[in-house]
């Protein structure tokens, strides 16, 4: 799977919309990520702005995009570096000013060395000005520096942009609600995502390391085309289950352990997320399985909730109403069923929602809540997000039977709802005890 066999967005429909959002009197002032430094001479691999990269699909570090509606000379105009043949031979090809503005369909395209001598210009008669405020304190000051450049020529006349506003509260809106396009994406992406998942689990023997699945994972990530993973890979053997954010993954698989994998490719832009739990030596022991299949019943209802017009709180609700029967079936829990779910006497044992939006950003952007009241806003067709309900006993956890302590299961799946329902992305990797097991013994 390469990136030219993958659907492409349409990006111009994308700023055509937002120029009509943005409105006369508005312009939008919108840069990529900045390349970092890992040490020294050697820095992270890029990876553009999600908010920039929607917008454009322009991939080159050093962009930045402009939207000014009305504007006598184009409304859309990208800076962005011009070729240098030397440069290119020492780290790569360029687009250069053509180039993108062919790729990018822009009105304009500028050398990014002239932006700080167009800008002020852009600013001028301008009354609202969106930019993603806060995300960056050097780009921050770059653009109070536009602006006081506009506004000392007010004297002449001329206005300058008194208001400002996040570009956020509009792009979180539109990003949020998937089109065909990036629904055929966020397929592809858990698609892979589950590949390595199903190989991961084949591959898994007592005696390996945590770094040593990892590299099984992210081996089948690649080689079915992720430009990069959609975050940096969990795979937490034993107790380190029971560590949310685990991602050290060095130690050794035992026989008798759990180990959770919480691991996503990232195809196009959109990534995938999906956590599976499974055991090492290929057979979930008693203890094991009694917590296992009380998460995966949680997750089957919280599944359920996830429904068109139904608040985005109602499967959380869900998952946390049989995790806390399960909880007190087991023992584990002895007070009553109200007092426990008002005082979240849960939380020792799940201390995180149930799930998250999921798009371009594997934590995607987009309220949960709604007006005045902020009340938990109804699910939409087009909305991506994910269902990870969990259990965590963390060695000495007070309470715990011995025989559960340094168990950590988390099930993790992503969801894409339309009016016909929730299609449940990652469905090709398995979840059920008997089709791990028997995937793990050669099967399937």
């Amino acid at each position: 799977m390469s990136d030219l066999s993958l659907p492409r967005p349409d990006t111009l429909a994308r700023r055509r919309r937002l120029l009509a959002q943005i409105g006369q009197g508005g312009i939008l002032v919108l840069p990529t990520a900045r390349e970092q430094i890992r040490n020294r001479d050697v820095a992270y691999p890029f990876r553009p702005d999600s908010d920039f990269f929607y917008l454009t699909a322009f991939a080159e570090p050093e962009a930045l995009l402009v939207l000014a509606p009305g504007h006598g000379e184009g409304e859309q105009i990208l800076f962005c570096r011009p070729r240098d043949p030397e440069r290119e031979t020492w780290d790569g090809r360029r687009a250069g000013i053509e180039g993108a503005r062919e790729l990018c369909q822009v009105d304009q395209c500028y050398s990014i060395d002239k932006v700080d001598e167009l800008l002020p210009k852009l600013l001028e008669n301008r009354s609202v000005l969106l930019y993603p405020m806060g995300v960056d304190a050097s780009f921050d000051a770059r653009v109070q520096t536009w602006r006081n450049q506009a506004r000392s020529r007010s004297r002449q006349g001329i206005g300058y942009p008194m208001e400002l506003v996040d570009s956020g509260h509009f792009l979180q809106e539109m990003r949020l609600h998937k089109d065909a396009v990036e629904a055929d994406l966020m397929r592809a992406a858990a698609g892979v995502s589950a590949a390595g998942h199903r190989h991961g689990m084949r591959q898994t023997r007592p005696g390996m390391w945590e770094y040593q699945l990892q590299a099984e994972i992210e081996y089948v990530f690649q080689r079915q085309g992720a430009a990069r993973l959609a975050y940096s890979s969990i795979v937490g053997g034993g107790a380190n289950g029971c560590i949310l954010h685990y991602v050290e993954n060095r130690d050794e698989l035992r026989d008798g352990d759990l180990v959770l994998v919480d691991a996503g490719a990232e195809i196009g832009g959109y990534a995938g997320d999906i956590t599976r739990t499974w055991p090492v030596n290929g057979r979930f022991s008693g203890p094991q399985r009694d917590i296992y299949a009380l998460v995966l019943a949680s997750q089957k209802a919280a599944i359920a909730a996830v429904q068109v017009g139904r608040p985005v709180s109602d499967y959380h609700d869900a998952a946390v109403a049989v995790l806390v029967d399960g909880l007190r079936d087991l023992g584990i829990l002895r007070q009553g069923r109200e007092e426990i779910l008002e005082k979240q006497l849960y939380r020792p044992f799940y201390m995180h929602r149930t799930g998250h939006w999921l798009g371009m950003d594997v934590h995607d952007v987009g309220a949960y809540r709604q007006g005045s009241e902020q009340s938990w806003r109804p699910l939409a067709a087009g909305m991506a997000l994910t269902v990870e309900p969990g259990l965590y006993f963390a060695p000495g956890l007070e309470g715990v039977p011995a025989a559960y302590q340094g168990i950590g299961i988390r099930i993790e799946d992503d969801l894409l709802l339309s009016e016909q329902g929730a299609e449940i992305l990652s469905a090709g990797v398995p979840k059920e005890i008997e089709e791990i097991e028997d995937l793990m013994a050669g099967g399937l």
